[in-house]
């Protein structure tokens, strides 16, 4: 049986689908003013799909992408979230849209009226052309629950036009609906509902017994200006974020796995700690100012080679919280379990979805809540985890992993290649 044979007899036509992010300047210009300033980016002037804004902004009227289809087919949409900052809702008017896989992993069909999808996010989800001949917009716009933040409010469009009839260039599509800005609960739906086939044919490997528990918090935080700086966040300072109250800086003049695997010392230290060094109720609607502050470092954290981990991701409210997709280098991972709140060790385990969670390498921890997932080490070397939104890695939102190397020789990490240009 192949995978798709639950939702049409053939095999579908695919196309890729790109969101991106557009500014009237160049984006390197954007992050180089964001670490001069120590506030937030410039807001993008628009989002794309394909690499055009769409019919909603004259500018890309005429060149905005068109997705011609043949009435009763299937097509496979290859979706990539390559934005830089924001988290989107996108939709096809009047077509369900049937995801069947998740960061290369195929999972049960799930039919839903739109998907959430983050910056470094892929999707494979399906369209079932099914609808009367005519054109109707795909459309993507920012979900945020980033409170008094401003952000880029505009709608990216593409078409979906049926062959077989005239329809006139002038006729104007259809809109799709889609959730409010700032709606949390639409933003978890397609979380709640994904699971793994799980089946003969693909089997799944999910840790059972655990080795190795981790809870990293997620925090946006805040550091002193530099002296001399004039520093446009909140209070006069600079902006910042951290894992487990660490905020992350890159080494200078080396990177972590060059010394790691020349055995440099001094370029990074193996302190990041397994839990948050201070406890406090992480999602309470007023925290103390103590907590926004952290400590500025370059810590790893070790793994022994088959190691079975289990990492909870907790978000923070301190400046309010916001929503963080997390990505794991070197490593995919099952989702378990998630919710809104504290995660209770002793409780939210319980309910922990161990038969068929989806198996994935991006994953968003919802505002105030908790993702736990779990994985094996099988990859040795040195592996980055960070938030997926630019910004928030840029403040520091990430950390390191070293997987140590095995026993057998395929367990150890290769040696540079000859010619791997130096940092």
């Amino acid at each position: 049986m192949t995978w798709y044979s639950s939702v049409s007899a053939k095999p579908p036509i695919e196309y890729n689908i790109l969101t991106r992010e557009w500014w009237k300047q160049d984006v390197v210009e954007v992050y180089d003013n964001l670490l001069k300033t120590g506030g937030d980016a410039s807001l993008s002037d628009a989002f794309t799909i394909n690499g055009q804004p769409g019919d909603l902004h004259p500018c890309s009227k005429k060149e905005t992408f068109k997705l011609k289809v043949d009435y009763g087919r299937t097509y496979l949409l290859r979706m990539v979230n390559a934005a830089v900052q924001e988290m989107l809702f996108f939709a096809i008017s009047n077509h369900k849209l049937t995801v069947v896989g998740t960061d290369g992993a195929y999972v049960k069909p799930v039919t839903v009226d739109y998907i959430t999808i983050a910056p470094g996010q892929t999707m494979d989800v399906l369209l079932e052309a099914n609808q009367a001949l005519d054109r109707y917009y795909m459309a993507a716009r920012v979900y945020t629950s980033t409170v008094r933040v401003p952000f880029d409010n505009t709608t990216t469009t593409a078409i979906v036009e049926y062959n077989g009839k005239h329809i006139p260039s002038s006729s104007t599509p259809s809109l799709p609906s889609l959730p409010a800005f700032n709606d949390t609960n639409a933003s978890v739906n397609l979380l709640s509902q994904l699971r793994s086939l799980a089946d003969e044919e693909h089997p799944i490997d999910v840790p059972l017994d655990i080795s190795k528990y981790l809870l990293f918090t997620t925090s946006v935080n805040t550091l002193p200006c530099e002296n001399g700086s004039t520093c446009l966040g909140p209070n006069g300072e600079r902006l910042s974020a951290s894992m487990n109250n660490i905020s992350f800086e890159l080494p200078s003049g080396n990177n972590i796995l060059k010394a790691y695997y020349d055995r440099i010392h001094g370029v990074f230290w193996k302190k990041f700690p397994h839990f948050p060094p201070l406890l406090f109720d992480f999602t309470a609607n007023n925290q103390s100012t103590i907590l926004n502050t952290p400590s500025v470092s370059t810590e790893v954290n070790v793994l022994e080679y088959g190691s079975t981990v289990e990492i909870v991701l907790q978000g923070t409210s301190l400046f309010g919280g916001t929503d963080h997709p997390m990505h794991l280098h070197g490593h995919s991972f099952y989702v378990v379990g998630w919710g809104f709140g504290n995660f209770d060790l002793y409780k939210d385990p319980l309910k922990y979805n161990l038969v068929d969670p989806p198996y994935q390498n991006t994953v968003i921890v919802p505002i105030n809540g908790w993702i736990a997932i779990r994985f094996r080490t099988k990859n040795p070397g040195v592996w980055f985890m960070h938030c997926h939104i630019e910004r928030h890695v840029t403040w520091g939102m990430a950390m390191t992993f070293i997987v140590k190397d095995g026993i057998k020789p395929h367990q150890r990490m290769l040696p540079p290649p000859r010619h791997m240009p130096p940092c």
